[in-house]
């Protein structure tokens, strides 16, 4: 065995060896050994893309839902990798692709991420959505992601879903001001003005960051000037705060109350993070 604690079957399972796997397996080789992070052959194949490998293994009675050190399961690195063969037949072989990482991340979830478009396609269009930290649409829309948004807004048409903190899609893609997203998602539906909990709106958001070109697409689409968050706080409050002059400026155009008051004594950073 390797220092890094792979075996021969692990070995010819990274190269694609499928006779040499066939041997060893008939040999009796122990089938779910696992390296020092935790990892089968059947990860190891999977990360690989090793299709021919990865049939063999889960033909001889590999566990497909089977997790490494960190939560990481065969689907999972298929996905992280673009290998959509592989993605396919654990899928119809029983993989769960609900199963998440120590940090929460599904194969969707990474697949979004990587930009696979095809292996987000098959994973959404197979019938479960991960559960992750952010929706997968909000993934999409950090990303600047329109291909894999259409892809998910063609499955879900709400464009309105809402994170774990109560913000769409159309917040994130204002505060990481993805134009071309947040585009995709008002011409989709997604409500200019929708106001969570905290009455932080797009707009908000937008001013806060100073874009602006987001700025005036979202008061192009309607967004309401005088809105104000749960402190009172207006767009033109956010641009003031944070030196945004011309944001300032298009924002007294379009009519801003100047006079504006906030009620909030001392103007703590309350906003998301990300």
């Amino acid at each position: 065995m390797c220092t890094n604690g792979l075996n021969a079957l692990h070995l010819a399972s990274k190269e694609g060896h499928v006779k040499m796997v066939a041997e060893l397996l008939h040999k009796e080789i122990v089938l779910e050994t696992t390296t020092k992070k935790g990892n089968t052959a059947l990860h190891i194949a999977a990360l690989a893309g090793q299709d021919d490998v990865v049939r063999e293994l889960v033909n001889f009675g590999a566990n497909v839902n089977a997790q490494s050190q960190k939560g990481f399961t065969p689907l999972y690195m298929a996905a992280q990798e673009n290998h959509l063969e592989v993605v396919k037949f654990l899928l119809e072989n029983g993989a769960n692709q609900n199963v998440a990482t120590e940090d929460g991340f599904t194969p969707l979830a990474v697949a979004l991420q990587q930009g696979h478009e095809n292996v987000v396609a098959h994973l959404i269009n197979y019938g479960t959505k991960g559960k992750v930290r952010l929706p997968a649409l909000h993934i999409a829309a950090r990303n600047d992601d329109t291909r894999t948004a259409a892809v998910l807004l063609q499955n879900d048409p709400n464009a309105d879903v809402l994170s774990k903190t109560g913000f769409t899609p159309l917040h994130i893609a204002a505060h990481y001001e993805n134009l071309n997203v947040a585009q995709l998602l008002l011409n989709r539906g997604a409500s200019v003005n929708f106001t969570p909990q905290n009455g932080i709106t797009p707009l908000h958001i937008a001013s806060r960051r100073g874009n602006i070109i987001m700025v005036r697409l979202l008061l192009d689409r309607g967004a309401n000037i005088e809105v104000r968050t749960k402190d009172e706080l207006t767009p033109l409050h956010c641009a003031a705060r944070n030196g945004h002059l011309r944001i300032a400026e298009i924002l007294l155009d379009h009519g801003a109350p100047i006079q504006a008051k906030t009620k909030v004594r001392s103007l703590k950073n309350r906003w998301m993070d990300g």
